[in-house]
C-alpha cells in the first residue's frame, strides 16, 4: 500500500464541513510541474480561477485527486483536480461519485478544448468524448456521457502536421494568457447557472 492510500483511507473517514457534498465540479489536466499552464491544463487553470473567487485551497488528497468542498450557486461541491493524469482522469471521478452517492448529472467538468480558438468558452448539457482522453475515461469509468461540462478553447495546431501531443503540452503565450483571463472570470458565475438549474441560461449568457 502506498503512502497515497493511507491518505485516501484516513481522508474518506472524515465528513466534510457544511455536509455532505451534492455536486462535483472537477477541472482536469496533468498532475505535476512539468505540465504547469500547459494547453492541456486548461481545466486546472480554471479550477483555480474559481479556487480564487471562493477564497479555497484544493490541496486535501482525496479520490486520487486534491480536493476541497465549498459552496457554489447554494450547492455544497466537491471541487476536484484529479492527480491521475488526464487518461485516467475517470478514476478519480467514480470513487468521489461512489462515496457521496453522487448521480452523473450532478458531475460538471471543465477541460480543454483544441477545437475553439483560445478566449472562446463553451457549455454543453452532455455529449460524447470527442477525442478527449479525460472525458474518455470519465465516461468509461462513470458509464455515461450525460454530464454537464465546460469546454475551454485552447486553439487549433498550427498547421496540420504540428504534432498533437506537443501543442498540447505546449505553453500560452502571453497574448493567450490575457484572453483566457476573461474566459476563467466566467467560469464561476457559469458554473453557479448550472448547478442552479439553469444551464441553458449558462450556455445563452456565456456560450
Amino acid at each position: 500500500m502506498s503512502i497515497w492510500d493511507v491518505f485516501d483511507r484516513i481522508s474518506k473517514k472524515e465528513e466534510p464541513q457544511g455536509g455532505k457534498p451534492e455536486f462535483i465540479i472537477a477541472g482536469l489536466g496533468n498532475p505535476g510541474i512539468d505540465y504547469e499552464r500547459s494547453r492541456h491544463n486548461a481545466g486546472f487553470m480554471a479550477m483555480s480561477a474559481i479556487e480564487e473567487k471562493l477564497g479555497v485551497s484544493v490541496n486535501t488528497y482525496k479520490f486520487k485527486a486534491k480536493t476541497a468542498v465549498a459552496s457554489v450557486g447554494g450547492k455544497q461541491c466537491l471541487l476536484m483536480k484529479p492527480e491521475t493524469f488526464m487518461n485516467l482522469s475517470g478514476e478519480a471521478i467514480a470513487q468521489a461519485m461512489s462515496f457521496y452517492k453522487i448521480p452523473i448529472e450532478n458531475v460538471l467538468v471543465i477541460f480543454d478544448d483544441i477545437s475553439l480558438d483560445v478566449g472562446v468558452m463553451r457549455i454543453r448539457r452532455k455529449g460524447s468524448a470527442g477525442g478527449h482522453n479525460g472525458l474518455k475515461s470519465i465516461i468509461e469509468c462513470c458509464g455515461s456521457e450525460d454530464f454537464p461540462r465546460i469546454k475551454i478553447g485552447i486553439g487549433k495546431k498550427p498547421h496540420p502536421d504540428y504534432d498533437l501531443k506537443d501543442w498540447v503540452l505546449g505553453r500560452f503565450t502571453d497574448e493567450e494568457r490575457e484572453k483566457l483571463s476573461g474566459v476563467f472570470a466566467n467560469v464561476l458565475p457559469a458554473a453557479e447557472l448550472i448547478l442552479q438549474g439553469k444551464t441553458g441560461d449558462a450556455m445563452n449568457k456565456f456560450n
